[in-house]
């Protein structure tokens, strides 16, 4: 049996785990790489990838400022997390604001380092990202569009690194990122909606307060109709192997998903959609081995 001192250390360490989304760090590195072996580096022997210290080094760098940048928007959404979650908002306040803080400075300045062995490059990357990410929580994130767009763009960045790394300039690659993006922006849109609560009582500007839920709808289903453009490429244009049955997957739900959308007017239903799209995403990530590089290959080079 765990005594009082270690059941609280116990719930603060699940406190901090829950404020950094320790679940999202863990398949943002799973995804880096799988994209790294199958996708960017799919050149590479599998050892070459896998055990590549640069690649290490980036790929730690990523997650721990996403998890720096998890703890900096959590201390400016503190009071609108009250009302959005406050299940949620209730564990992450075990541990106090200025130990977050403390945190998020330690392990912007621990990425930084980690960065510095790859390369000074690297280095100024990653101190862009960290300002980028602290800007977006500070002021972007209350404006419409612009938190919207911006949010995506923070949240590819980690695949851009190893992106460049990789120096991988494949048509095929830009495909996928523009899938990905898509994905990412209806997820946050469904976020504005299912969040709009807390945001309107915190006087955050976002596209359904500024526009109401009509017009989000119809942002959402014209992003949902831009998303088959990039699905079907890779199905029949890039012919990504067993991959393809994702991307069916993934139009049977944006179908089921759009159906829902416009009988959706309550939390607990836009908490739903929102799900939806967090599977695919998550999928996406799970089905990226399925891909035939023999095939990528062949119709690359028909391509050029």
């Amino acid at each position: 049996m765990l005594n009082r001192r270690q059941k609280h250390i116990l719930l603060k360490f699940f406190s901090m785990f829950s404020v950094v989304r320790g679940y999202n760090i863990l398949i943002l590195v799973i995804a880096q790489y799988l994209a790294s072996i199958f996708i960017l580096g799919y050149h590479l022997p599998l050892k070459a990838v896998i055990f590549d210290v640069n690649l290490f080094m980036l790929v730690m760098a990523s997650a721990i400022t996403i998890a720096a940048g998890y703890i900096i928007n959590s201390f400016y959404d503190s009071e609108k997390d009250l009302i959005n979650r406050p299940h949620k908002s209730m564990l992450d306040r075990l541990v106090s604001q200025n130990t977050k803080l403390l945190l998020y400075f330690v392990l912007n300045f621990l990425s930084v380092v980690i960065a510095s062995y790859v390369s000074f490059r690297a280095v100024v990357f990653f101190s862009l990202y960290i300002f980028a990410i602290w800007f977006y929580s500070h002021k972007l994130k209350k404006m419409p569009f612009v938190g919207n767009l911006t949010s995506a763009i923070l949240t590819i960045t980690p695949f851009f690194i190893i992106f460049i790394y990789y120096k991988n300039f494949e048509p095929v690659i830009f495909v996928h990122a523009m899938f990905l993006f898509l994905m990412i922006s209806m997820r946050e849109l469904t976020k504005d909606l299912e969040n709009i609560t807390g945001d309107m009582a915190q006087n955050y500007q976002t596209i359904p307060i500024v526009y109401g839920e009509q017009a989000s709808k119809v942002m959402l289903t014209i992003l949902g109709i831009l998303t088959l453009f990039p699905a079907f490429l890779l199905i029949y244009k890039f012919h990504v192997g067993k991959m393809s049955y994702f991307f069916y997957a993934s139009v049977l739900l944006l179908v089921i998903f759009q159906f829902l959308l416009w009988r959706s007017n309550t939390k607990p239903q836009y908490l739903i959609l929102h799900n939806i799209l967090k599977l695919i995403i998550l999928a996406g990530v799970f089905s990226i081995p399925l891909i035939d590089i023999s095939l990528v290959l062949n119709k690359i080079t028909l391509i050029r």
